[in-house]
């Protein structure tokens, strides 16, 4: 496509040195702290180790290789009819979904994840651990066969529903490593609280509701079997991820929260959001919360295959610092933009497909938040076989230090013309066992 960059180098030149600098930046700790501060503290070392793995030096070629394996896994089959009674459209749900065995292999589902997330395990290694009990009464000392007892455990734990459920969360519930939490089966939704990712790794969120979170005081709350502390004000949040690595939130319906429906903040990377079902919230996702948090540029994320739908305003996503690939979601409402960022992240859109709101003043897909043309200019923010309807545009940029390299061609994303298949199925299924999902 004409203007389009054609190298990944320029790309990577300021990513890699960003991140080298962040790499090498020691952690600031006070000369008094307490037993809490110190525990997190050791906590968040690991976690920048961790982060450091996950993080990919080639994120061009990682986004080749996603869109490659769509447009393989589409390639023999049309799109355009629904055939047979189980239908998956895009690389993720072929994976799995049609299988009548998943609820007897659910740990298949650890194979599927793609993107920067792909390596996600979850659980995997780990016993199914049922939850019996939908009340959320105890933050110390958890009772067996809640949702907040599963998500503490030290060891993998592959986390599955008895029945329908709503948990209503008091406090925020804190996700601890290698858990899965997955809904098929059931009918779960999770309100009241904010789900917190931090300083974690290989968590995958799969087939749930959550909605209606709210923020809370905090207090006195475990985060696994050997620890337990004060928490401060969690924020409301529908997800929040702080400095946490191979994450996969896949097939989720998100409405209605307090603040954000996923953050992801702190330098956590190696991070795909797919198949999910946004609606009727302000700030839909923010990547990296402050413009004084470099670490930030060691972000990597992939979005691909949503809907953002109904009653959205802004920040799908809003971006700081890192390498996002936003690709084959269905934009069909906004407010005031829908993508948005600041502090020169690198934002590739491809096949995505965009209907602008019917007011004039707000076609635009793209905003760059606080910052001038002459800065924002250099930034690299690519839109390739975008479909671009009701007036929609994209506003590119990207500098003059590209240099074309044919041999380092992005390969193109499924086109946008695609994306209404695509995301056909994208929020909570419905799923009964021995039946493909």
């Amino acid at each position: 496509m004409a203007g389009f960059i054609r190298s990944p180098l320029s790309i990577l030149f300021y990513v890699l040195a960003t991140a080298a600098a962040v790499a090498s930046a020691a952690p600031q700790t006070s000369s008094k702290v307490t037993s809490d501060e110190e525990y997190w503290a050791e906590r968040a070392e690991v976690a920048r180790e961790n982060n450091r793995a996950a993080y990919v030096s080639d994120p061009v070629a990682a986004m080749n290789r996603f869109n490659a394996d769509v447009l393989r896994s589409t390639a023999r089959r049309s799109l355009r009819r629904y055939q047979g009674p189980c239908m998956a459209t895009n690389p993720i749900d072929r994976c799995w979904r049609c299988r009548g065995d998943w609820a007897t292999d659910r740990k298949r589902l650890a194979r599927c994840a793609r993107g920067f997330g792909h390596r996600t395990a979850g659980g995997v290694d780990g016993k199914i651990y049922v939850v019996t009990d939908a009340s959320d009464d105890e933050m110390i000392i958890p009772r067996k066969g809640t949702l907040r007892y599963g998500v503490i455990q030290d060891r993998p734990l592959w986390i599955v529903f008895a029945r329908d459920m709503i948990v209503k969360l008091r406090q925020e519930l804190i996700v601890n490593h290698n858990k899965t939490i997955d809904g098929r089966g059931a009918q779960v939704h999770i309100i009241g609280a904010q789900i917190t990712l931090q300083n974690v790794q290989h968590v995958i969120i799969h087939n749930v509701h959550i909605h209606h979170s709210a923020p809370h005081s905090g207090g006195m709350i475990r985060d696994s079997k050997r620890h337990y502390g004060q928490r401060t004000r969690s924020d409301g949040d529908g997800i929040s991820v702080l400095s946490s690595s191979n994450v996969w939130i896949d097939h989720v319906s998100m409405y209605r929260c307090s603040d954000g429906l996923i953050d992801v903040v702190n330098g956590s990377t190696g991070i795909t959001i797919s198949n999910s079902h946004f609606t009727k919230h302000d700030h839909v996702m923010l990547f990296g919360a402050s413009n004084a948090n470099p670490q930030d540029a060691m972000m990597q994320i992939t979005v691909a295959f949503n809907h953002f739908g109904k009653g959205l305003v802004q920040r799908m996503p809003r971006c700081r610092y890192g390498f996002f690939h936003v690709v084959n979601n269905d934009y069909t409402n906004w407010i005031m933009y829908a993508i948005g960022g600041n502090k020169n992240p690198t934002i590739i859109s491809q096949g995505n497909r965009f209907i602008a709101p019917d007011n004039p003043n707000a076609k635009e897909v793209t905003k760059r938040e606080y910052t001038p043309e002459s800065e924002y200019k250099e930034w690299v923010w690519k839109s390739q076989g975008d479909v671009m309807m009701n007036g929609a545009f994209f506003n590119e940029s990207g500098g003059q230090n590209e240099r074309k390299y044919d041999q380092f061609d992005f390969i193109p994303a499924k086109h946008g013309s695609y994306v209404g298949e695509l995301t056909k199925f994208a929020g909570t299924l419905k799923c009964r066992a021995g039946q493909p999902c």
